[in-house]
């Protein structure tokens, strides 16, 4: 497989490049972590000028190889991240283009592209832990409409979005993975009630969100009735395919400013920390071919990432845990300080052997659909 870049990826770079170093040094202060209004305003506000200069499609309408030039440039740049634009251009935005009608295309991504609307993710649920499937939201038809009661909880940016990715129980007495439905709610509607949920890491990046009879049109719908479970797996294979893609970069990033600290410091002096540093350098090289490898198999299989993501999830989770504890070690005492760089980051990192499937949910999809192995029982 090759892996290299062709010279029309690579003029796309030079002019991403360019237009980086122009436009960063413009952009007004970023807000403080707990100011979400301040936060949906600076994100969306990105968001318009990469539509304004082209740029705002790459998630969607580029080839994988450009939409890895992309993610890398701009971290690599120092550029602003997708924020509480993340749900809408990683996750519901591609689905939608996927797998949704030629009116529901028309209605809804134009202002995801355009930083006009925030969307959320329904999914989780308080009883339902690891087994995304056995969410319990329920949606009945009511005429045009459905009807959901429920909960969600861990629904990203809930409290400043316009839409949200929702996940409905419609056919109860189906196995549990065919009664389910993919619905775009309206977070204004009737019945819903936002609880923001205040993590480890001091923001308030979650929350739990309550559904009292809430009517939803059933034009709403992605895809059939009952047919939520596959195109659930569409949205999870954009998560876990490039939505990390970024991160890698940030986080080699990250271990270049760890070996230049622990030299300042002197905790370089310690043979045991420069060989963590060399082989969690290596890790990060790898991951980084791997994304490289799991995009160009994406692109010869029509742009959806398959089952290859949930090996880099599985890698990345860990490798990222990896990477800010050998932070903790360069910190030494100040590790404990919220204020030090990459504390913060060292606390977040902590959800993510759970965030976007569970590690040991990854360890099942690599088993079943990439070594064939039979089911547990």
């Amino acid at each position: 497989m090759d892996l290299s870049y062709t010279p029309e990826e690579e003029e796309f770079r030079a002019r991403l490049r360019e237009w980086l170093a122009r436009t960063l040094p413009a952009l007004p202060p970023r807000p403080s972590p707990d100011d979400w209004p301040g936060r949906r305003a600076y994100d969306l506000g990105w968001q318009r000028r990469l539509y304004e200069a082209g740029y705002a499609g790459v998630h969607w309408d580029a080839t994988p190889s450009v939409r890895l030039i992309f993610l890398e440039e701009t971290e690599k740049a120092g550029a602003p991240y997708v924020g509480a634009n993340f749900v809408g251009l990683l996750h519901a935005g591609p689905t939608i283009a996927a797998e949704g009608t030629d009116a529901q295309r028309a209605r809804w991504l134009p202002p995801i592209l355009r930083g006009e609307e925030v969307w959320c993710q329904g999914f989780s649920e308080p009883e339902a832990g690891s087994d995304l499937a056995a969410l319990r939201t329920r949606a009945w038809r009511d005429g045009d409409d459905y009807v959901v009661s429920g909960s969600k909880i861990w629904t990203s940016h809930a409290e400043v979005a316009d839409w949200c990715e929702l996940l409905v129980r419609t056919g109860p007495a189906a196995p549990k993975h065919r009664g389910i439905t993919w619905l775009a709610l309206p977070m204004d509607a009737p019945g819903i009630t936002v609880r923001p949920l205040r993590t480890l890491a001091g923001p308030a990046e979650f929350a739990e969100v309550f559904l009292d009879e809430v009517r939803v049109p059933v034009a709403n719908r992605v895809g059939d009735e009952n047919d939520g479970w596959r195109v659930t797996m569409v949205t999870l294979s954009f998560e876990r395919g490039t939505a990390f893609a970024g991160e890698v970069v940030a986080c080699r990033r990250v271990l270049a400013e760890l070996a230049v600290e622990a030299r300042k410091n002197g905790r370089w002096d310690d043979p045991a920390l420069r060989r963590r540093l060399g082989r969690l350098n290596a890790e990060f090289r790898a991951l980084w071919r791997l994304t490289q490898w799991n995009v160009s198999a994406a692109e010869a299989s029509g742009g959806v990432p398959g089952a290859g993501g949930s090996v880099f999830k599985l890698r990345y989770s860990h490798a990222r845990q990896d990477l800010y504890d050998a932070a903790a070690e360069v910190l030494g005492p100040d590790c404990l300080d919220l204020d030090r760089p990459w504390t913060p980051d060292r606390l977040s990192s902590l959800a993510y052997t759970i965030a976007a499937g569970t590690s040991q949910v990854q360890h099942s999809i690599i088993a079943e659909r990439i070594l064939g192995l039979p089911k547990g029982r």
